[in-house]
């Protein structure tokens, strides 16, 4: 059996396959921010998505660019937090030979959420110093740009 479409309305989520990409929400931040406590400050990274269906999963795809570190110790924390709350902890080891500052150029990670909803979800990533406030962790350095990507996949 074809698929007819007419004018520019395309397929409807409840059409397409299990595991079909029903719509993707990409934002970024840039601009330097440093922490030197083991306390989550903002990134400036955050998206905001409304799924079509209760069972729905969003896919992240989340990159925190230009991260260094400088004095101790110190490693990046980092939280996936949805609507406020974290749902995902990850952690950038960066090095630090006692001398200078150590780029480790970007740190990512990938996480499926299950919200069960189809209110507006937003979607943060927060950053602290791992190491129990040891030195300095920034961000978003010389001219990084942070990404996220919100992919929402029909289960």
């Amino acid at each position: 059996m074809a698929l007819i479409l007419s004018g520019d309305t395309g397929v409807p989520a409840s059409g397409m396959p299990t595991g079909s990409v029903i719509q993707t929400v990409t934002a970024t931040a840039s601009g330097q921010q440093t922490n030197t406590t083991s306390t989550f400050a903002a990134t400036g990274l955050t998206a905001t998505i409304t799924p079509t269906s209760a069972t729905s999963k969003i896919l992240i795809f989340a990159n925190i660019a230009g991260v260094e570190k400088s004095g101790g110790n110190a490693y990046a924390g980092f939280v996936l937090v949805r609507n406020g709350s974290g749902i995902f902890t990850y952690e950038g080891e960066l090095l630090y030979n006692g001398v200078s500052q150590t780029n480790a150029g970007s740190v990512g990670t990938t996480y499926l959420d299950s919200p069960a909803t189809t209110s507006a979800t937003t979607y943060s990533v927060s950053f602290k110093n791992g190491n129990n406030g040891v030195g300095t962790v920034a961000i978003q350095t010389t001219s990084g740009i942070s990404t996220i990507t919100l992919l929402e996949i029909k289960q």
